[in-house]
């Protein structure tokens, strides 16, 4: 005999496919607002990274750790009220780029993204190498 199971979760296929949609509608937002496809702002945010790499010797290269992606102050506000994770998938973008080349980052990575006036009224992406300097090390010790 079947029964069917009941209770208040969907199932698991029902989520996936409401995070696909979500996904899906932060691409064509973006891809809308900027006039650009998603893809090209992985590959400036990729080129950002290659041109700004400095080789050490030939075993490290060392790279930007912190992206700024400026964009124009609407499309900036409409994906904020939409709750999304635009940051978080450029940065996992930003570390595959980096694993496939063996970068070494500057500090810890991140993908910030801002409202600005862009020249463009697209975006802008801009990085810059920091270290991650831990909280203990600007106190003065007494030994």
């Amino acid at each position: 005999m079947h029964t069917a199971l009941s209770g208040t979760r969907p199932p698991m296929g029902l989520l996936k496919q409401m995070e696909q949609v979500v996904e899906e509608y932060e691409s064509a937002l973006i891809a809308k607002v900027t006039g650009n496809d998603p893809v090209e702002l992985c590959d400036d945010l990729r080129r950002e990274c290659d041109d700004h790499a400095i080789v050490c010797n030939q075993h490290r290269v060392l790279v930007p750790n912190e992206y700024t992606v400026e964009l124009a102050p609407e499309v900036h506000d409409e994906l904020a009220a939409r709750g999304g994770q635009v940051g978080q998938r450029l940065t996992d973008v930003l570390a595959q780029h980096a694993a496939k080349r063996d970068y070494e980052w500057a500090g810890p990575l991140t993908v910030h993204i801002t409202a600005a006036d862009v020249p463009n009224g697209r975006y802008r992406v801009t990085s810059t190498a920091s270290t991650h300097i831990p909280a203990g090390a600007l106190t003065s010790r007494t030994t």
